[in-house]
């Protein structure tokens, strides 16, 4: 039998199609299996940004993450100095109130982006009794105590490293050393507090601690979020997972009742501008300055708090493991301190989200314990998650 060579090349065609549909193929095959690298950063570094009047070095950590925010926290007061957020655009700002230069928070401000501690927020009387034993702190709000007293956490030179490149993320982490006595707590505390930018866009603080004696701890940070980056904040729109709060008094010390919102100027259960019902709240205290009870156990890491700011879309979501969270609106800035990018801060320049333990907790039994005893690690973590919309 004869074959043409016509015939055999007409039988091939279709396996000739075939490998070459599959030669075509290939590139993206291989795209896909090694896909473009991410762009090289730097993510973090470390900077010199001044020394106390006893000479000790500050040093500035800068920490970036893939998609242009940039966090910028020093070591002393484990502060939180900038945090630069692209808005909707792509175009970055401060979200949070600070300064640029070491000496203006040496000479005092109203708590810009500090670590708190020993305990966050109030202590009635400067007091309280532990074991059966009563303890006696510094009175530095009235006759109270507040934010780790006179020389708390913010005021003390912490030691920092940068954490090794993990998983697309940049971290540095805090160490300090109370000792047995300060500011009145007992037994000697050893605090970390780690600062992670990631490339979701998170900003994750995790809180670590352990004592030698039974002590109270309720640490925070106490950074003012403004997502616009200038002006007030009260446009911005709050959803708070809480139905319930804890009444004070005129000094702003728990009553130990828990209520309801419902009905309040305090109902953020569905998402309400933060200057909607503020005037409610004056002449005291000026504005927010609540302790909230967060809808979940406080052993697990649950989403607490929506913010968005509509000219930006910068959004904000908070997650803590704290079972409570103060709402501050900077009621008492009037425009007269000028922070980073020579921007002044109006009354309401910003809004605080304190994830806590509630205020006097160690002088009331129906509130969660803030005790801390040796053998036990203290542990906390809560991430601020930012996106656009």
């Amino acid at each position: 039998m004869k074959i043409s060579i016509i015939s055999v090349w007409v039988g091939l065609l279709p396996v000739t199609a075939l490998l070459f549909s599959l030669l075509l193929a290939a590139p993206p095959a291989l795209e896909a299996a090694n896909p473009p690298a991410r762009p090289s950063i730097q993510r973090v570094e470390q900077t010199d940004f001044g020394k106390t009047s006893d000479g000790t070095a500050i040093k500035l950590f800068t920490l970036r993450n893939a998609h242009g925010m940039v966090a910028k926290v020093m070591t002393f007061g484990a502060i939180l100095t900038e945090l630069q957020v692209p808005d909707r655009n792509g175009s970055a700002a401060n979200v949070v109130l600070g300064f640029d230069n070491l000496d203006r928070y040496l000479k005092g401000n109203p708590a810009f982006g500090i670590t708190v501690g020993r305990f966050a927020n109030r202590i009635a009387k400067a007091r309280f009794t532990l074991d059966g034993r009563e303890y006696l702190l510094a009175a530095n709000s009235g006759s109270h105590h507040i934010h780790g007293g006179r020389k708390g956490f913010d005021k003390v030179v912490w030691s920092g490293e940068a954490l090794p490149p993990l998983n697309h993320q940049s971290a540095v982490q805090f160490s300090y050393t109370s000792p047995d006595g300060e500011e009145g707590y007992p037994g000697t505390l050893r605090v970390k507090v780690t600062y992670t930018l990631t490339d979701d866009n998170e900003l994750r603080i995790d809180y670590t601690a352990a004592t030698d004696k039974p002590t109270p701890i309720n640490l925070t940070n106490h950074s003012y979020f403004n997502l616009a980056g200038s002006g007030d904040v009260l446009n911005h729109e709050l959803w708070l997972n809480a139905d319930r709060y804890t009444p004070a008094d005129n000094d702003l010390i728990p009553t130990g009742e828990i209520a309801s919102v419902k009905g309040t100027p305090l109902d953020f259960t569905k998402p309400t501008a933060i200057g909607a019902r503020i005037e409610q709240l004056k002449p005291r205290p000026g504005g927010y300055d609540h302790n909230f009870v967060l809808n979940h156990s406080g052993r697990s890491l649950a989403l607490s708090a929506r913010v968005l700011e509509p000219k930006s879309g910068r959004v904000m979501e908070m997650s803590t493991t704290e079972p409570g969270v103060q709402l501050f609106t900077a009621n008492f800035l009037n425009g007269s301190i000028v922070g980073t990018g020579s921007v002044a801060y109006p009354q309401h320049g910003g809004f605080c989200l304190e994830t806590q333990h509630f205020p006097d907790s160690v002088n009331h039994p129906n509130f969660p314990s803030a005790i801390l005893r040796p053998g036990q690690t203290f542990n906390s973590t809560t991430v601020f998650k930012f996106s656009t919309q």
